[in-house]
């Protein structure tokens, strides 16, 4: 089968096009023919070994060799011993839990790692929802997002930030959305009710009518105290992504700053738990995965290059059948 392959930390000229040999489902596993892989940040960072988390259980050279982690695809084989697919099923899923391998022809991994696409959803818009939708929904959910919340959504032209954009609007929320200046628009069309420039003073600013209800933060840059100034008492930071030393602080510092009512939380994203929600939602129509471009397999360093660069609107997706 095709695959993209890298066996040193670096940037794309890293990545190749190969031959490898087609897995075989073990015992509990499915083998997936692999009709589109979406592309996401942290594919991003394990191709960089950067930061050094990325690291984690290959410190010289890469542990999963083969990157993408949300796929969508067709069963065509099934190992001993499952029962919950069956050949002909078409699934998704997020396997940054299960050996990733999604930038190839074919992957395996366990059955448990899957979940069947509804109808209505083609492959494309079903390989962008796992990661990028768990991120959103997920901390939607921590942050408690509920109608009349005013919502600040920082990082906001991403996968999981134009999700998120989608499902706090569904909730009720009034939504600000701040991205790059070339991405407002977009995050008009999908239901902001602000979309601010990041370099705009506003971005890091009160909302006129007070502070915000709940902030979800998928890139952080600011001092954590930047972000209390920001919030409403009884206000609710969820931090997502961004840099190390804005997380540590949120892990070191949340509960302490919280005494005052608000509180400072990080996110420990599941895969693909809420992923049968979020399908459901997407089916019925209600929200949509943005897909900035179908790039085929051969496309994967360019497509990482875009998503180091922070010009992708959405989502990038790969179709291996191309």
């Amino acid at each position: 089968m095709r695959a993209v392959r890298y066996e040193r930390y670096g940037g794309p000229e890293r990545l190749h096009l190969v031959e490898l040999p087609s897995p075989v489902p073990g015992s509990g596993e499915v083998l997936v023919r692999v009709r589109a892989a979406s592309v996401n940040s942290w594919d991003w960072d394990l191709l960089r070994g950067r930061p050094l988390f990325a690291r984690l259980g290959g410190p010289l050279r890469p542990r999963m060799p083969v990157l993408g982690a949300d796929v969508a695809g067709e069963v065509i084989a099934v190992g001993d011993g499952v029962t919950e697919l069956a050949v002909g099923d078409r699934v998704h899923g997020d396997l940054s839990s299960a050996g990733w391998g999604g930038f190839a022809e074919f992957v395996a991994a366990p059955a448990t790692a899957f979940r069947r696409i509804p109808d209505g959803i083609g492959f494309t818009d079903a390989a962008a929802l796992p990661q990028a939708g768990g991120l959103a929904l997920q901390g939607l959910r921590l942050a408690h997002v509920g109608p009349g919340d005013r919502v600040l959504v920082n990082g906001a032209g991403g996968g999981a930030g134009t999700l998120a954009v989608q499902l706090a609007r569904r909730a009720g929320a009034a939504v600000t959305a701040v991205d790059r200046s070339d991405k407002l628009d977009l995050l008009t069309r999908l239901g902001a009710t602000r979309a601010i420039d990041l370099a705009d003073p506003a971005a890091g600013q009160p909302p006129p009518d007070g502070g915000y209800d709940a902030i979800l933060e998928l890139v952080a840059r600011r001092r954590l105290r930047d972000y209390r100034s920001m919030l409403a008492p009884q206000g609710r930071f969820v931090i997502i992504g961004g840099r190390m030393g804005v997380i540590l602080a949120t892990f070191a510092f949340g509960r302490s700053m919280g005494r005052d009512g608000r509180s400072y939380r990080v996110l420990a994203a599941h895969a693909n738990e809420g992923l049968e929600d979020l399908d459901a939602i997407v089916a019925s129509g209600e929200v949509r995965p943005v897909i900035d471009a179908v790039l085929p397999l051969g496309g994967v360093p360019e497509a990482l290059a875009r998503i180091g660069a922070g010009d992708v609107h959405g989502k990038l997706v790969i179709d291996p059948t191309q």
